[in-house]
């Protein structure tokens, strides 16, 4: 799977949630208006729909989206 995939499910589950967002690169789920459980959701959305099985709390320490990408497309190949 490509980085470019990765990021068009990315943002496919974020827009699922928060439907009004405007999504760039440089920016946190939080900075976007997700909650806590808005997050858990987008990113249990995403590794169903990558098929890859990571602990959340492998999630707590990426600063953006860009980054997010980035290390969800190295796992998912």
């Amino acid at each position: 799977m490509t980085r470019e995939d990765v990021e068009l499910v990315v943002h496919k589950e974020i827009t699922q949630i928060l439907p009004k967002a405007e999504i760039r690169g440089d920016v946190h789920l939080k900075d976007l208006g997700a909650d806590s459980v808005d997050r858990v959701e987008i990113l249990l959305a995403i590794l169903q729909e990558l098929r890859v099985s990571l602990p959340l709390s492998r999630f707590s320490d990426i600063p953006d989206i860009d980054r997010l990408v980035d290390f969800l497309a190295e796992r998912a190949r």
